[in-house]
């Protein structure tokens, strides 16, 4: 499976804006990534369609998270940031059929391990996704947290 640049760029943007204890703004994000701001400006107006983000406009202004890291579910977002989540074409909603579909076995199987993809996506949050806090502030020049230091485990798949 291979996920689109956009939600790549989504998946950053949210980690960029959690770790981040004041607004943030485009240009901030874009030069601690080193991508560009015009495809970031429609990462985060998407993002801020679909709830995740809070965005204030003009002067001062910026975005910031529009509900906890907890309960950002990292599956759903890639659901709703793929255009095209398909692993083959017989997946594709475009009319297209295939000759052996009423025997296929394949798409089933290939149903079955996009499904499976998902769920482990779907045992983790935002909140997992930026537990190493100080490192990640570090590496992308934002200002250390005030929370605890890092307790050193490493986080795991989430128990349901």
């Amino acid at each position: 499976m291979h996920l689109t640049t956009f939600t790549d760029y989504s998946l950053r943007v949210m980690m960029y804006v959690a770790l981040s204890a004041d607004l943030v703004t485009i240009d901030k994000i874009a030069a601690a990534y080193g991508i560009s701001r015009n495809h970031l400006m429609k990462v985060v107006f998407r993002l801020g369609q679909l709830g995740y983000l809070e965005t204030i406009r003009g002067k001062g202004g910026g975005m910031r998270l529009a509900r906890p890291p907890g309960n950002i579910t990292i599956g759903r977002l890639i659901r709703q940031t793929e255009d095209d989540i398909g692993l083959v074409e017989c997946f594709q909603r475009r009319g297209r059929s295939c000759t052996i579909a009423p025997a296929c076995i394949l798409r089933g199987v290939m149903r079955e391990a996009l499904d499976a993809f998902l769920a482990v996506l779907d045992g983790y949050t935002l909140a997992d996704l930026i537990e190493p806090k100080r490192q990640l502030c570090r590496l992308l020049a934002i200002p250390a947290p005030l929370t605890k230091p890092h307790s050193g485990a490493l986080p795991g798949k989430r128990q349901p």
